[in-house]
């Protein structure tokens, strides 16, 4: 599949807007796939595409070799197959008494992680009359899905069983993590000799030939002996890096495919002393020009990023001015500001565009910078450059 360019205007009557470059998105899981020679690669798409827009961004992963494609959510994947997605697609989330006969009959690869769920995917195979492809999920020290412990041999036995009588096969074996950013903290190790021991008892209960997948960002550019079979990343498909303490994108070859732009909606003369939005939390030293910004809380601007939450006007950088509101928040721009109502504000970019990055807005307001792109709401509109022919 090729990328192709498309317009680059935002949409009409816009006053902020998310632009996402499905390029770079293809370009990172290319170079993702050169950090882990030898693994196939899932692109994670699950959360929207972290906000990226769920469907362009699962084609431009495709587009960039994915062989694979994770979502969460059973929804998310049955969305993309419903949008003429094709190809391998795992998930992972679904609740008891799901529809599994709409995940079979979509050919979606299901993960299982205790026999409960088995039993309702066995059951729901045996309705169908088909054999459903299936990955089992041991926990090896999250603490969060997957089995553990005797919950795995439980599984690993109705597995077999299950793939003996036909009704399931297993296509692969996964675990996930729980320090995989701090790539020397004693858990890795444990954790990767763990799911070794997991996947050596599925084979002794005749399960063969499976995939074996660890790795999610952090564990695909940093510790190649998690790679095994597959790796799946996440974050780091849309340009950002898990690990900000070790190298940004550009140290791991990616590329940020987020973008976010608003147009100036006010600006307007202010004398010192003026306090500004709710609470008055900031007040004008001297006499100053105003700039209203027509986002907000609502918009996935933090509300933590009151007067810390960074943008870039004319090329200098501003932060916040007091309280971030629902809609709309302030900037103090200063006695010489020259510009106008309707000049562009960067609010979120790359560093190669001067723009604040994700890291910057999750170092000043304390997060992660997974939940700042992640954030970003509806009503902002996506621009979607480049796409699949």
């Amino acid at each position: 599949m090729a990328i192709h360019s498309s317009s680059t205007l935002p949409p009409a009557g816009a006053s902020a807007w998310v632009t996402i470059d499905l390029r770079a998105i293809a370009d990172n899981v290319r170079a993702l796939a050169a950090h882990a020679p030898g693994a196939e690669v899932m692109a994670i798409v699950k959360a929207d595409a972290y906000g990226h827009g769920l469907v362009p961004a699962a084609r431009a992963a495709r587009a960039g070799g994915a062989t694979w494609l994770g979502c969460a959510q059973l929804s998310e994947a049955l969305a993309l197959r419903a949008s003429g997605v094709t190809g391998p697609i795992l998930t992972w989330i679904y609740p008891p008494g799901a529809d599994l006969g709409a995940a079979i009959d979509a050919e979606v690869t299901l993960t299982v992680g205790s026999p409960q769920m088995l039993s309702e995917i066995v059951a729901a195979a045996r309705e169908r009359g088909r054999a459903v492809e299936v990955h089992l999920k041991c926990d090896t020290g999250l603490g969060r899905g997957g089995a553990l412990a005797q919950g795995w041999s439980d599984l690993v036995a109705a597995a077999a069983a299950a793939q003996a009588e036909g009704v399931i096969r297993v296509d692969g074996a996964w675990s996930h993590f729980a320090w995989a950013d701090a790539p020397e903290h004693p858990t890795v190790r444990a954790q990767q000799e763990r799911f070794g021991h997991a996947c050596a008892e599925l084979e002794r209960a005749g399960v063969t030939g499976f995939r074996r997948h660890l790795a999610n960002s952090a564990a695909t550019l940093t510790n190649p002996g998690a790679h095994l079979d597959l790796v799946r990343p996440g974050l780091a498909v849309y340009g950002l890096s898990p690990v900000p303490d070790l190298g940004g994108p550009e140290h791991f070859g990616l590329r940020e495919a987020m973008s976010v732009t608003a147009r100036l909606t006010l600006v307007k003369r202010a004398a010192a002393g003026q306090g500004v939005s709710y609470g008055h939390e900031h007040t004008t030293a001297s006499d100053t020009i105003l700039g209203l910004v027509p986002v907000g809380y609502a918009d996935g601007i933090p509300r933590a990023a009151g007067r810390v939450g960074p943008v870039t006007l004319h090329g200098r950088r501003f932060t916040v001015a007091g309280r971030v509101c629902m809609d709309q928040f302030v900037l103090d721009l200063g006695p010489d500001f020259t510009g106008a109502a309707g000049d562009e504000v960067l609010i979120l970019g790359s560093a190669r565009q001067g723009a604040p990055t994700a890291q910057d807005w999750a170092a000043a307001t304390g997060t992660i910078n997974y939940e700042i792109i992640t954030r970003m709401g509806p009503r902002l509109p996506r621009v979607h450059l480049g796409g699949e022919h």
